[in-house]
């Protein structure tokens, strides 16, 4: 199980893992080991350790 606890905004973390395994799902390659876990897992312990972080989106002032 993943540890949250420690995460400042679970919002931001449910949202970032849930892109990241959607990425690892289309094939990327993951960044942290896998063992037997899910892909799910695997994105979850790759923001946790934040090996994945998001990115902000630039806001244009035009």
């Amino acid at each position: 199980m993943i540890d949250r606890s420690k995460l400042s905004n679970s919002f931001e973390f449910v949202v970032t893992a849930g892109a990241r395994a959607r990425q690892l799902m289309a094939g990327s390659v993951p960044r942290v080991i896998v063992g037997g876990h899910k892909k799910t897992t695997v994105a979850q312990q790759e923001v946790v350790t934040k090996v994945v972080e998001k990115i902000e989106e630039k806001k244009s002032g035009n």
